[in-house]
């Protein structure tokens, strides 16, 4: 008896199979940074899948806190656009006497607070609150360090350097995170210099001071 072979399926056919089979989710799974320097060196910080949620990465942090040195003891930072907290629990765990989390997404905010509650983290306060609210609402001179990495394709860079300059104690730093380079004409209108200026890949990332607090220190390009 000869064997009859299967038909092979029509296009048609493959088509409605393909239009059965379970959609595959395009969300990325979650995954972790780590805490680099200080009390709680090595603490790995969950990024939660969010839109537009990008935290600062291990080596970009790295060189940071070597611009700022290292110890942060005493000073009062800002980390405006929170997201995964990296930079602001980075800076209490070198010795910030003040860190301020702010975070609009309220699932962010309270992953925030249930790793502040878990460290232990006294000087780290977290608040859900639209980042530019909330600055130009807060006391002028209130900060030493304030960070601003909003996410990308917001246009926020120019409304928060805006927003955060006035909140600068004397030499104060603003470090910046974006998607283009920002040079001495750029931060100009905010009263602000570049006193450091690197890049990783497609980030740029700036320290910006009060000309007050300029030095002859001449400004420094890095690219990792």
């Amino acid at each position: 008896m000869t064997a009859v072979k299967p038909a092979r399926p029509s296009s048609a056919a493959k088509a409605s199979s393909k239009s059965q089979a379970p959609a595959r989710s395009h969300r990325a799974a979650p995954h972790e940074v780590r805490i680099i320097g200080g009390q709680w060196k090595r603490t790995r910080l969950t990024v939660a899948d969010a839109p537009g949620l990008r935290p600062t990465p291990d080596r970009v942090r790295e060189t940071l806190f070597n611009w700022l040195g290292q110890d942060l003891t005493g000073w009062r930072c800002l980390d405006a656009f929170a997201g995964s907290g990296a930079l602001g629990f980075e800076a209490a765990s070198r010795g910030a006497a003040q860190a301020t989390l702010l975070e609009r997404d309220r699932r962010l905010a309270d992953n925030l607070r249930q790793l502040q509650a878990r460290l232990a983290a006294l000087a780290v306060q977290v608040a859900c609150a639209d980042a530019l609210t909330w600055m130009r609402q807060a006391a002028p001179q209130s900060f030493e360090l304030i960070f601003l990495d909003p996410p990308f394709d917001a246009e926020l860079f120019e409304p928060a350097l805006e927003a955060a300059r006035p909140l600068l104690a004397p030499r104060g730093l603003i470090y910046l995170e974006a998607d283009r380079a920002f040079d001495a004409l750029a931060v100009q209108p905010f009263g602000l210099d570049v006193w450091r200026h690197a890049k990783a890949g497609a980030v740029h990332y700036h320290l910006l001071r009060l000309p007050t607090a300029a030095t002859r220190q001449s400004d420094t390009a890095v690219t990792l």
